[in-house]
């Protein structure tokens, strides 16, 4: 702002510099009077013009900081996955042959034992036949060399021999039998179908997956967890499920593959309910609950850790908004930040970035960023 003593002493300037001129053009053409007095009153002008706001100038460095807390939620991670049954399995006839009848369809409730499915058993018939007649044979053939040996008319390794003969053909009798028996496909346990992989008039080898069972029971959460973040978690780690808009569902990790997917890198993993068990097929939301250790566990960003020589540290505001630089432990690193062990508590705040533009004891003004877990 210009003062109002600078501006008479502008006035008074002008006002000599207006007589000088004045008297220099006196004796000119009116037009130069003119222009001469034109320029006077401008100066005039400019030195006592409007008043002008100064800029106040802030000394403190604005700085991005957070409060450092503890949450037990590890919310910056969520899995997706599928609700599935912890037993699946596929069924297949033990022997190849043709389908001729197919009994139940997709979602379809079994019981153990149930008929499933059956094949053409025209020639596992004709083989059973064959081997019980075998079996008939060799009977009367001992029989008739017991009596013989008892006599003394047949020595007692030619009664052996009809024994023996006696014991393959009960045993080619009772696997013919079985042969049979394999014709027809049966439920194992109680279940769901779940996929029909075969349908009827088909030609199926032995073992070839038929129908998939889906059995009753428990009910887990198919995720998969990528190899990055694979070291985090343990077996056993509880876990909250998420399934659609309803409250969150207890559970647990209970199984974590040690064996990366080749294609995509991540490692398989199954999350069970403690207590509900929703529908099969339901996609499902995964969050992991991450205990500290006594509270002195915290993730804060990488751009808070100032590096002095070998040691890490941050810098820790206080109150009044001043900086001091604390060594600090760090347990691990993960992508979203650095794992403290030592050196914080819970509820102070630190800088979070630009740390290396910082001096000790500086003061800052604040920007806050969030919470530190």
């Amino acid at each position: 702002m210009v003062s109002n003593d600078l501006c008479c002493q502008i006035s008074l300037t002008n006002n000599c510099l207006k007589t000088t001129l004045h008297s220099l053009v006196k004796h000119h053409p009116p037009v130069m009077k003119s222009t001469l007095l034109f320029i006077v009153l401008a100066a005039t002008l400019t030195a006592c013009g409007g008043k002008q706001t100064a800029v106040p100038v802030n000394t403190m460095q604005p700085a991005l900081t957070q409060l450092v807390g503890v949450s037990e939620i590890d919310s910056n991670r969520q899995y997706s996955g599928e609700v599935r049954a912890r037993h699946e399995v596929e069924l297949g006839f033990r022997i190849g042959g043709k389908i001729i009848e197919r009994k139940v369809v997709v979602g379809e409730q079994v019981k153990a034992g149930e008929v499933l499915a059956r094949l053409d058993s025209a020639d596992a018939r004709l083989q059973a036949g064959a081997a019980k007649a075998q079996l008939q044979l060799a009977r009367q053939d001992a029989q008739r060399y017991r009596e013989l040996h008892l006599k003394g008319f047949v020595s007692q390794s030619a009664l052996d021999v009809k024994e023996v003969t006696l014991q393959v053909s009960s045993a080619q009798a009772g696997l013919a039998d079985n042969q049979l028996d394999y014709t027809t496909l049966r439920a194992g346990h109680d279940g769901v179908i779940a996929a029909v992989l075969a349908e009827a008039g088909q030609v199926v080898s032995a073992g070839q997956p038929v129908l998939r069972l889906v059995q009753s029971g428990e009910r887990e959460v198919a995720i998969e967890i990528p190899e990055s973040q694979w070291s985090l978690y343990h077996e056993g780690d509880a876990a909250q499920v998420f399934i659609g808009v309803d409250a969150p569902v207890a559970g647990f990790l209970r199984e974590l593959s040690h064996a990366a997917d080749p294609a995509s890198r991540s490692y398989a993993a199954r999350v069970a309910f403690i207590a509900q068990q929703p529908a099969l097929g339901m996609t499902a939301r995964v969050q992991f609950v991450i205990k500290h250790d006594a509270q002195t566990d915290f993730l804060i960003p990488l751009t808070a850790i100032y590096q002095q020589g070998m040691h890490a540290a941050v810098w820790i505001v206080a109150a009044d908004h001043r900086v001091s630089l604390r060594q600090v432990k760090i347990k691990s690193y993960r992508d979203e930040g650095a794992v403290i062990t030592g050196g914080l508590h819970a509820g102070e705040r630190i800088v979070s970035a630009g740390v290396h533009r910082l001096t000790r004891g500086e003061k800052i003004q604040l920007i806050d960023s969030g919470i530190a877990q």
